[in-house]
């Protein structure tokens, strides 16, 4: 295989990634860095890297589209990001003291449970809860397109949500995984915000963490231009169609994909766990 085919072979996988990860709200990497290790046999510190890029482009594509749609709560983003960012910071440190291997396990089998829960679709009564003083005082209640129209919802528990964010950022700096995954679980199951939204928002948040931890990857040399520009032309052409598909798709379906993904997540988190790969 030469360089043009190599190129074009991971443009297309990457294409598929960004698409998945336009949707689910995950990031492309949960997708790309098993794709690059296992098929294409590429250093798992460089497929990170490519990763890592993939999701500031499909953070950067698909986010741009659904703030301009208007599905991306941008107050709830930035307010959730600060979680997130202090979580990172504490896991990273705690890395060197906590068994990777213990906790890889452990969040692969509250993803499996993750992943049960987030098939089950709002009811009714769910969706006309009365507001939350502190979403209201914060200004998360908004809107969004859907069936032509605009529908109003109210932010929930939004404690909970802060707190689910810092576990989400703690288990990336952990285990240097992306917390996409937990990011919309948050916003879907504790906060009680639409699915749309949730995956349309963490896709807001995602750049901001890759794009910190890329510059890491960057100072040790693990970003190959010659890799990551086929990876980033991929993913945000995936993630720009992902953008204009999620706009008309149901709900159920796209939490149907989301499960899938979960799982997928899931038994790699488990199987890296028992192996101690991670």
């Amino acid at each position: 295989m030469n360089i043009l085919e190599f190129s074009l072979l991971v443009c297309a996988s990457s294409l598929v990634a960004g698409l998945v990860g336009a949707l689910t709200g995950l990031g492309g990497g949960v997708v790309l860095v098993p794709l690059l290790s296992l098929l294409f046999k590429v250093d798992i510190h460089y497929a990170i890297g490519a990763s890592l890029v993939s999701v500031i482009a499909t953070s950067s594509g698909a986010a741009a589209a659904y703030v301009r749609e208007g599905f991306s709560n941008i107050r709830i983003g930035m307010f959730l990001e600060i979680a997130t960012t202090l979580g990172a910071l504490l896991g990273a440190h705690l890395a060197a003291h906590v068994s990777t291997h213990a906790i890889a396990i452990v969040f692969g089998v509250v993803l499996l449970f993750s992943a049960y829960f987030s098939r089950r679709p709002r009811t009714q009564a769910e969706r006309n809860l009365p507001p939350d003083p502190l979403a209201t005082r914060l200004r998360m209640n908004s809107q969004f397109p859907e069936d032509g129209g605009m529908r109003s919802y109210n932010v929930q528990h939004v404690p909970s949500g802060w707190g689910l964010m810092f576990v989400a950022g703690t288990l990336s700096g952990l285990l240097g995984i992306g917390s996409g995954a937990m990011k919309v679980l948050a916003m879907d199951q504790a906060m009680k915000i639409p699915f749309k939204v949730s995956t349309t928002t963490s896709n807001f948040m995602i750049g901001v963490t890759a794009a910190a931890s890329a510059g890491l990857y960057l100072k040790h040399g693990y970003i190959d231009p010659g890799l990551a520009m086929p990876v980033m032309l991929g993913v945000l052409a995936g993630s720009l169609i992902g953008a204009k598909i999620l706009v008309q798709a149901s709900p159920k379906w796209l939490r149907l994909g989301f499960a899938l993904v979960i799982v997928a997540l899931a038994i790699e988190m488990l199987y890296n766990g028992i192996t101690g790969r991670i």
